[in-house]
């Protein structure tokens, strides 16, 4: 398994999280994609969903997801419009924290993801308009951190990764 980090700063449009990375774990589920749903639910990543991936820009101001690909493949931009481009497949893991833009720009015919968020909160969505921003901004501020990692419960790169915000 590779895990990747990236840090986003807000674009103006996309508020992203400036104090936590998204994580990429490519592999993290390679030998059991499909069960991969059940291990996020394992580790209390819940309120879970089987879906795809929005193909407009989006993100959440009050919770952070968990994305698990659980078939087929993706080309997904994270960190709004001059974010980063990922190729993500079967296995792959994709950790965002509150805020953080997304959308898909293409896949297989058969992609499809897991969506979990900690503590099984619930999440809303934003796109980006002006008018939601300032609760927006409010709402990632107050989103706490989880207490497990998706991939590896109580222990895990991104309890390393987030600890700075922990204090």
């Amino acid at each position: 398994m590779n895990i990747a980090t990236y840090l986003f700063e807000d674009d103006g449009r996309m508020p992203n999280n400036p104090d936590l990375p998204a994580i990429h774990y490519a592999g993290a589920f390679r030998d059991d994609p499909l069960g991969a749903e059940a291990k996020l639910n394992r580790n209390n990543w819940r309120n879970s969903w089987v879906n795809g991936v929005f193909a407009y820009h989006h993100y959440h101001s009050n919770a952070h997801e968990a994305l698990a690909v659980l078939k087929g493949s993706a080309r997904l931009l994270i960190g709004g419009e001059n974010g980063q481009t990922l190729e993500v497949q079967a296995g792959d893991v994709l950790v965002l924290p509150a805020g953080t833009g997304h959308k898909k720009l293409g896949s297989s015919a058969d992609f499809s993801v897991a969506g979990a968020y900690p503590d099984g909160m619930r999440y809303n969505t934003r796109t980006g308009e002006p008018g939601e921003r300032p609760q927006a901004l409010e709402d990632i501020r107050r989103v706490p951190l989880p207490d497990r990692d998706p991939v590896f419960g109580e222990e895990g790169p991104l309890l390393t990764y987030w600890s700075r915000k922990r204090s």
